[in-house]
């Protein structure tokens, strides 16, 4: 049930959202949900050793989940290949979305890496530079691009989807908590310059979500501690105050509400949805 009927008929973009069961896909069906027409993005094909098939959205995958949330909501969603890292593709998508849609009224940056993990002092080189090209040069990228179309419309809306890992350090994660803390940095300076344009830059900060990257990211982290994921799984939810890790709805919520009229008066801030986990 929508309960922002200003969302209805808004156009919104979404990157990093052709996996099923992703973030991207519940933020996509959210936003169908309240009646906006939805670009779904994603790399579309693997992109060397640091972007593995089995990591990124395919052209396959993508189309599937753009036809399952339309006939799932009854909404428009339609599927577009988008290496964030491109900059010509960066700006194609954009013209593309327009001359469908006729607006860019929402960009979500939700395109990450989010599995290369390893010690500072293992990490290669190609590795810390794949994770801060998708995570912040691909943001630096689709803002830019869809800020020229939203200064030209006089609003719009920008969700950046941060992390935990905008805020805490955490072992094995020093090129993904750096390139979410320069994503924060990223959505402060945004908002100072675009306020004027009418345009709000916002970040959502989610602890722990199941995705399927996130079932990685249990694998790899119960190993580390020597615990099963069963275990470790027990341990993480007997430290978030509400009892439970986060569900992709729970960011998807976030990122509706920042979309409505309701956060008309917020820029620039960086809210956690991690159920007291995360508390400053």
């Amino acid at each position: 049930m929508a309960r922002f009927p200003e969302l209805n008929g808004k156009v919104a973009l979404i990157t990093g959202a052709g996996r099923r069961g992703g973030l991207g896909e519940g933020i996509a069906r959210r936003l169908l949900e309240e009646g906006c027409k939805v670009v779904l993005t994603d790399i579309g094909q693997a992109r060397g050793a640091e972007m593995p098939v089995t990591a990124v959205g395919t052209d396959e995958e993508m189309a599937q989940v753009a036809a399952e949330l339309a006939a799932a909501t009854g909404g428009e969603c339609v599927a577009m290949a988008l290496d964030v890292l491109d900059e010509a593709q960066v700006q194609a998508v954009m013209a593309a979305t327009v001359a469908r849609f006729g607006a860019l009224d929402i960009l979500v940056n939700n395109a990450g890496i989010g599995y290369l993990m390893k010690s500072l002092v293992d990490i290669e080189a190609s590795e810390w530079d794949a994770v801060l090209g998708v995570n912040l040069r691909g943001a630096f990228l689709t803002i830019k691009h869809a800020g020229r179309q939203m200064i030209a419309q006089g609003s719009g809306r920008i969700v950046n989807i941060a992390s935990q890992a905008a805020k805490s350090a955490f072992p094995h994660a020093a090129a993904y908590c750096s390139s979410k803390h320069g994503l924060v940095g990223l959505t402060r300076v945004a908002a100072l310059e675009l306020g004027a344009h009418g345009i709000n830059v916002n970040a959502v900060c989610p602890n722990h979500v199941t995705t399927g990257l996130g079932a990685w990211q249990n694998e790899y982290f119960a190993a580390k501690q020597g615990k099963s994921v069963e275990q470790y799984l027990a341990d993480m939810a007997a430290r978030i105050p509400l009892g439970r890790p986060g569900l992709a709805s729970d960011t998807a919520a976030a990122t509706a509400f920042l979309c409505s009229d309701d956060a008309v008066y917020i820029t620039g801030e960086a809210i956690n949805v991690s159920g007291g986990e995360e508390n400053h």
